[in-house]
């Protein structure tokens, strides 16, 4: 066993030592997941030489003050192999050797499988391969264009993760936007899950492709400590962002498993992780850390966050919810950790009003909405306030990345504009019929759809102070504002716009069909049928006691009209909050229920079934 070392001092360990830090890594990764019975110790085996010199030498990082804006980011985007970036944790200090060990993939434990932001050291969860780059992306363009602080930001990558798309819409973003911050490491051990990569050890090939999109590709020998630490430094002075392209093996420091196939994601059996210890020099406890930002290291100004003066419309007037979400959201720039993102959009959106007003704080990301979003969530990782604009189907492309936003626990605010068949013309690729579905399933989200243009400026700004995943579902027509200035609108509520003690029927809407619903209860009123009309502007989370106290006002009697597919929309957030309530209910669910094609809004809200004649039908049944 080496001999342990006290504490370096900061930022000046020697190349000898970071080769002991290496086996270090690789020993703690073995142990870890062996005493776990499960984990990844071959993928972090492969990048530990690489990890030990960037957090030895080159990461500039305060690990007892992870909140200092000052710090470099160090984002892991190979997540399977946090057996390596926990035990790095133990090596500078914040993560015991007992937590290591015994609270590796436990219940209740912070060392998950794979690396989440419970821990202070961790921005973003990882894991889903081929989102750490995209994220980092987003990071770099608030430290480069926001904070204007000149912090690097490192992402590790596997060479599994390289078949991407969502890897080189980010090289190809962090190109444009000249972020010679970002540096990624690509730890190229030639081996994925099942077997070979795609590309193996070509790294030639993979060097082209990162030029191509603009990149510098940097080639080293991934265990080559001093061709590390050069490569590193290199990155460190570049003006454009850096590839660095390390060569490893799988399983490396250890003969048994050194590129050999077979051992991806398997922990060793004991008698074997004692052989392999052995190899790798025994047990060490080495205390390192690298460089720290000083206290003249330029920090980021404060933010400004003075009242802000919403958008007012007069009643009647017809404006499209997707304008007020503009207007709102330039209002809302007066803030200055407001910032705004659209995918070639934003004439549509309206998200350019924010970028015609704050065009230092909109980030044009064009046709590439997985980047779209996680460029939102590295830019909540600085602490700002991202809203990210795109046709609402356009979203279903970065689901995952949102899943994922969840995850990290990220603050982030989506617009979709264009829904359901109210659009047109088009026709069905553009009409999203799914998304409230998709954003309500996300845990801990927060689902909106406002009727017109005074509740979707009040929701946009209820949204910037919303934690986790928000999403706004707005109309591409204009329709009567229905509401004066002074309504008030937070997530939760729900708005009642037709009410009397001889109510038989509750009519239930929102978006486009709240105003079908609207003009279904005057149908009624002249045949003498008092109905109630809900605004169901609050998807999720959804009015519960007022959908009840409708019910019993009405007799059980409901129809839910909805611009969206059948399933986990409107009726499906009405029905889940009326479950437990004892009711005897009879519903009426009217949704898009065939393929749609092109015609006019009018056309097509009546071929779906969700017009105000049908509002009316429905009602009449439920009457009979």
């Amino acid at each position: 066993m080496a001999t342990p070392v006290s504490e370096s001092a900061v930022g000046t360990a020697d190349l000898e030592t970071v080769r002991e830090l290496a086996q270090q890594l690789r020993v703690d990764s073995v142990r870890s997941s062996t005493s776990a019975g499960s984990g990844h110790p071959t993928s972090s085996m492969s990048a530990a030489d690489v990890l030990a010199a960037l957090v030895a030498r080159h990461l500039r990082y305060d690990w007892d003050n992870p909140e200092d804006p000052a710090n470099d980011h160090l984002i892991f985007s190979k997540g399977h192999a946090s057996p390596l970036i926990y035990s790095i944790f133990k090596a500078v200090g914040v993560v015991s050797d007992e937590e290591l060990i015994n609270g590796y993939r436990r219940f209740g434990e912070r060392l998950q499988g794979h690396p989440t932001p419970i821990l202070p050291w961790v921005d973003v969860a990882t894991g889903s391969l081929g989102q750490g780059l995209p994220d980092g992306v987003g990071v770099a363009l608030a430290g480069k264009y926001l904070d204007k602080v000149p912090y690097r930001v490192w992402v590790i990558c596997g060479d599994s993760e390289m078949a991407e798309g969502s890897v080189w819409e980010a090289l190809d973003k962090a190109s444009y936007y000249n972020l010679s911050n970002l540096i990624a490491i690509v730890d190229v051990n030639r081996l994925g899950q099942r077997g070979p990569t795609e590309l193996g050890w070509d790294l030639d090939t993979y060097a082209r492709r990162v030029e191509s999109f603009g990149a510098r590709a940097v080639v080293v020998d991934g265990h080559d400590i001093a061709a590390i630490d050069e490569a590193l430094a290199g990155a460190e002075d570049a003006t454009r962002p850096t590839v660095i392209l390390a060569r490893t093996h799988k399983g490396a420091g250890f003969s048994e498993t050194s590129d050999k196939e077979g051992w991806h994601g398997k922990p060793f059996p004991a008698d074997m992780a004692e052989r392999a210890i052995a190899e790798l020099g025994g047990e060490r406890n080495l205390r390192i850390r690298g460089p720290v930002p000083g206290p003249d290291f330029p920090r980021p100004e404060p933010i400004s966050r003075p009242a802000i003066t919403l958008p007012s419309y007069e009643l009647g007037a017809k404006v499209a919810t997707r304008r007020a979400y503009g207007q709102a959201l330039a209002a809302l720039g007066a803030r200055t950790d407001v910032v705004a993102l659209d995918a070639e959009v934003s004439n549509s959106t309206y998200s350019e009003d924010f970028a015609k007003a704050y065009p230092d704080r909109f980030f044009e990301i064009f046709i590439a909405e997985q980047q779209l979003v996680a460029a939102a969530v590295g830019l909540s990782v600085r602490g700002y306030v991202p809203f990210a604009s795109t046709f609402a189907a356009f979203f279903s492309r970065a689901y995952d990345f949102i899943r994922m936003a969840a995850i990290s626990q990220a603050d982030i605010r989506l617009s979709g504009s264009h829904a359901g068949v109210e659009i047109g013309a088009d026709g069905p690729s553009q009409m999203a019929l799914e998304d409230l579905a998709m954003m309500r399933a996300v845990g801990g989200s927060t689902v909106l759809y406002p009727s017109d243009a005074t509740s979707a400026a009040k929701l946009v700004a209820a949204m910037a102070d919303l934690s986790g995943v928000s999403y706004l579902r707005t109309t591409r027509g204009a329709y009567p504002v229905l509401y004066g200035p002074d309504e008030p609108f937070a997530p939760g509520g729900s708005k009642v716009l037709r009410r009397s003690d001889g109510d038989t029927v509750t009519l239930i809407g929102a978006g486009v069909t709240l105003h079908e619903a609207l003009a279904a209860a005057d149908t009624l009123a002249a045949e003498g049928v008092a109905a109630r009309v809900i605004d169901l502007y609050s998807v999720k989370p959804v009015d519960a006691a007022t959908l009840l106290d409708a019910a019993r006002a009405t007799g059980g009697r409901i129809v839910v009209a909805e611009d969206h597919y059948p399933e986990g929309g409107l009726a499906s957030a009405v029905l889940g909050a009326l479950d437990d309530s004892g009711l005897p209910l009879s519903v009426r669910h009217l949704a898009v229920r065939s393929l749609p094609g092109s015609g006019t809004p009018e056309e097509l809200l009546d071929a779906a079934g969700i017009s105000a004649k049908h509002i009316v039908e429905a009602a009449r049944d439920l009457l009979r």
